[in-house]
């Protein structure tokens, strides 16, 4: 036994080698060489022990629950036993050699993780025969018998079969089997083998290559983190091979090995790479890592390592994560997580800060940099291009010098050296209230915030420090804090962090491609440092059981003197974080044609630079929500919105009445078409007022030439693609009746749209025109011609009544299908005073295939008139806008007609619906 597991308490728990090593003899006794017989029982008894192995090994797990540590070098332990028990077996009784030659001899290697003596539940058996020559006939027997009784055993078996010169070759050629072969651990067989593989290993492959291994290492790692997310702060992310994950912590094993040819983690410390705390940090975050990872291999009985919201739950549980101080079990499990990823960061960072101090020539990084300015850094200063401190105490003697780093960093364009910032992250305590009243430190975080250069980077060394948490206490309570949703991709602090350095890359012109009105919109700001602040505070106040945006109103008054904002500009801030929401929720959920939405709008927003200052803050926030949550479709809301806002606070009244508008859009229609005003004044005449208002000139262009087309046709369907709105364009021309709105809403869900918006207009001669905005179901595009054919012969078959749609519907799978991980209770609003002509009702549901269809059966069971829907989804959580009126066009008044509509639509978003007709 290796002293790998001399700390495994109470070993014979797990497994007994020595007795059915007995009981394997027993078995085998008078019956040596008959395979046929012997295998099987023997594969049945280890099968046995293997059971009990992982049994207790998943027992200790569950009596200490957030430590891993135990239970993986359990399993790795009872994998030994069972590989040494098959070895003996399969030599002595199923295929004995005779008088080996010194050619007859294999070495059972772990390598990898198994090397490391980690194995999780379901991690792989990787396992290396290595023979002195090339294999003989005896050698084959036995490694091939092996083979068979491990996957028998249901072993999930890596294994390679090399001589000892053919493992050297390989692993020169190849940095994978490199990497898997340092951790190379003898099992069992020849261990003169061994002994001869490890010392040509020393030898051949790694004397003088340690420059080159550590920079393909450092290589795959950031390859690894990009296709990762980047970010160690992603909300489901993976536990293994994530940003901050297990695999970070044995990339830097792998190369303190590599260099200082090591054996352990606690010899690192030995080596100089790592400190007493750093190496106590190092296992705790493995240890608290290696617990989750088991615990996802367990619940899914298969070798998972994403941390899905589904699996965050149950975790969360398991590992005893109860609600406390506003926080539900798995959000404050969520942050525990992101804390111990932080520290991984933190570990690689001081981890290559020693390595570069150890390993580089004089005057020369080991580790690359691109900033090697020299400048005058006030007392700081130069180490190989990056700054740091004259002497250990430089922070203590002043702590503004905490704040000051960070600003110098961002002006001269230097990094910091790791050494001082893990000096920050120790001294960050000394930052208390003196500080933060301190006009410098707050000058020198302003200019940090403010920063025309990278803000974002700078911004997330300080967090990573703990700099910023301590100087701004308010932020520190939203550090590494998750919102269980499947909206939000990262924690609030690198969601805060990305908003901040997207506002910058505007500012610079870099997004102008995406962002054209916001990229023009900045040069003409007034207030930019309140933008700025405006950005950094719009989520701080969450998680906190309140509105959020009202509690970070609060924190804006009390934090912004400080920070040396003026009175005004404090109360502009104030007001971005209460209505941060504000413009989005408008766009998105209202209905912009309705010019009481523009007033209402405008009666809260008051000024133009209010209005620019809020369209930025809504931009970032939602760019920086996650990859694919901005599209064309917000852009063009978002800039109507504006357009429209914008008109009104700078004229300060209506330009034109409605009747003037719709005169005015007339005349542009007949201009576009070249028609006779007497042929015009008849195609007119079939359009209701409403029409004209609330469709813009381009598809009053489309709907009219559709029609025209149409001729006296009792139905006629258009799909294409609409590329001004980042959507296709749905248009259904046919005879009017009742049910045709949800008919036609759950064709385009079977065929695989997603609607986002709506116009439905009944003529003045019987018939309907009504126009689709259409997506994909997580808003990308639909428009490939299979796509949009699909969508018109469903249309068709919907409008025939040729089948049923609710069943088919609901036998959809979800686009987003761990949606069923969150409880979300229906909510109904209704709304008579958002429009002068409209009932709004607005409906908050757990997104679902047959959502909106059921929504729309329910007004047509309801018998209104639906005249306008827009179609907002927000992760797992669907919010769907309707503009009603009754029969006869008027709003919807009766309190006990408006009882029944809201019944009918809780029903519906609860997934209850009448299937007749259905």
């Amino acid at each position: 036994m290796t002293d790998l597991f001399a700390a495994l308490p109470n070993r014979r728990a797990i497994i007994d080698r020595r007795a059915l090593s007995d009981r394997i003899a027993e078995i085998a006794s008078g019956h040596e060489g008959d395979v046929a017989l012997l295998r099987p029982q023997i594969v049945t008894l280890l099968a046995e022990a293997l059971a009990t192995g992982r049994a207790d090994a998943a027992a200790r797990l569950a009596a200490h629950p957030t430590r891993g540590r135990q239970t993986v070098t359990a399993l790795a332990f009872l994998t030994d036993q069972i590989i040494r028990l098959l070895y003996d077996a399969t030599t002595q009784f199923l295929y004995r050699p005779g008088n080996r030659s010194t050619s007859e001899q294999i070495a059972l290697l772990a390598v990898g993780g198994y090397g490391r003596g980690e194995m999780a539940p379901h991690s792989d058996v990787d396992i290396a025969f290595v023979t002195p020559y090339k294999p003989t006939g005896w050698t084959e027997q036995v490694i091939e018998s092996m083979l068979y009784s491990m996957w028998d055993l249901g072993l999930k078996v890596g294994h390679s079969s090399r001589s000892i010169d053919e493992t050297i070759r390989m692993a020169k050629s190849d940095l994978t089997i490199r990497t898997a072969l340092l951790e190379a651990r003898y099992i069992w067989g020849d261990r003169t083998t061994y002994d001869a593989v490890l010392a040509r290993f020393d030898n051949d492959v790694v004397k003088d290559s340690g420059r080159n291994f550590v920079a393909e290492k450092l290589e795959e790692r950031e390859a690894r983190h990009k296709r990762m997310g980047d970010s160690r702060y992603v909300v489901e992310p993976n536990i293994k091979e994530g940003k901050g994950g297990l695999r970070d912590l044995h990339t830097l094993f792998w190369i303190g090995k590599y260099v200082n040819r090591v054996r352990s983690v606690t010899e690192l410390v030995d080596a100089g790479l790592l400190s007493r705390q750093e190496l106590r940090q190092f296992q705790k975050a493995e240890d608290f890592l290696w617990a989750v990872r088991c615990h996802l291999h367990m619940i899914t009985n298969r070798a998972e390592d994403r941390l899905t919201f589904d699996l965050q739950l149950e975790i969360a549980t398991r590992m005893n994560f109860t609600a406390r101080a506003g926080r539900s079990g798995v959000e404050r499990f969520m942050r525990y997580y992101f804390l111990n990823a932080k520290m991984v960061g933190d570990l690689t960072a001081m981890f290559l800060a020693h390595l570069d101090d150890k390993l580089a020539a004089r005057g020369r990084r080991f580790v690359p940099s691109l900033f090697q300015r020299p400048r005058k850094l006030d007392g700081f200063v130069l180490e190989r291009g990056r700054i740091s401190l004259p002497s250990d105490d430089f922070f203590v003697e002043d702590p503004v010098r905490l704040l000051e780093i960070f600003a110098l960093a961002d002006k001269h364009g230097l990094a910091i050296h790791p050494s001082a910032i893990r000096a920050a992250s120790r001294d960050a305590h000394l930052i208390d209230l003196a500080v933060r009243k301190d006009a410098r430190a707050n000058a020198f975080f302003l200019d940090v915030l403010t920063s025309p250069r990278a803000p974002e980077t700078v911004l997330r060394w300080m967090n990573e420090a703990s700099v910023f948490g301590r100087f701004i206490p308010d932020f520190g309570r939203v550090v590494a804090q998750m919102q269980f949703d499947m909206y939000h991709h990262y924690t609030v602090d690198e969601h805060t962090i990305r908003a901040v350095g997207l506002l910058a890359r505007i500012e610079r012109g870099d997004l102008i491609g995406d962002h054209p009105l916001s990229t023009d919109l900045m040069g003409k700001l007034i207030s930019r440092r309140v933008l700025y602040v405006a950005v950094l505070l719009h989520d701080i106040a969450k998680g906190r059981g309140g509105d959020h945006s009202v509690l970070g109103a609060e924190v804006a008054r009390n934090l912004c003197p400080r920070l040396g904002l003026s009175a005004a500009e404090t109360e502009t801030v104030a007001w971005l974080v209460l209505h941060h929401l504000l413009m989005s929720s408008t766009a998105f959920k209202r209905d912009l044609s309705d010019y009481k939405t523009i007033m209402d709008f405008t009666d809260v927003v008051q000024s133009p630079e209010r209005l620019r200052l809020l369209l930025m803050l809504t931009v970032v926030d939602i760019r920086a929500v996650g990859p694919g949550v901005w599209n064309s479709w917000k852009r063009q809301l978002l800039t109507d919105l504006y357009s429209s806002a914008e008109e009104v606070l700078r004229l300060g009244h209506k330009q034109n009445g409605r009747k003037e508008r719709v005169v005015g859009k007339q005349e542009a229609l007949r201009d576009t078409l070249a028609l006779g005003e007497k042929e015009f004044a008849r195609l007119a005449k079939r359009f209701p007022e409403s029409y004209w208002i609330a469709e813009p000139d381009d598809i009053l262009a489309h709907n009219a030439r559709h029609i025209l087309a149409a001729g006296k046709a009792s139905l006629s369907i258009a799909a294409e693609v609409y590329p001004d709105r980042g959507a296709t364009l749905v248009t259904v021309y046919a005879a009017d009746h009742p049910g045709l709105f949800y008919r036609i809403a759950g064709a385009i869900h079977l065929a695989g749209g997603s609607i986002i918006d709506a116009r439905i207009h009944t003529m003045r001669d019987g018939m309907a025109i009504d126009n689709f905005l259409v997506q994909d179901p997580l808003g990308g595009r639909f428009d490939s011609p299979d796509q949009l054919d699909r969508i018109r012969r469903a249309i068709e078959d919907a409008l025939a009544n040729k089948q049923k749609l609710l069943p088919r519907l609901e036998a959809r799978p979800l686009p987003r299908t761990r949606a069923e991980a969150f409880a979300i209770v229906p909510n109904i609003l209704i709304d008579n005073k958002a429009s002068n002509r409209f009932t709004v009702i607005e409906i908050h549901a757990r997104d679902r295939p047959a959502l909106l269809f059921n929504l729309a059966y329910a007004l047509f069971q309801s018998k209104v008139t639906v005249h306008s829907a827009h179609i907002s989804t927000y992760g797992e959580r669907a919010v769907d806008t309707f503009y009603l009126t009754d029969l006869l066009g008027g709003k919807i008044e009766s309190k006990a007609r408006l009882q029944t509509l809201e019944r009918r639509l809780l029903d519906a978003a609860g997934g209850v619906v009448d299937q007749v007709a259905a």
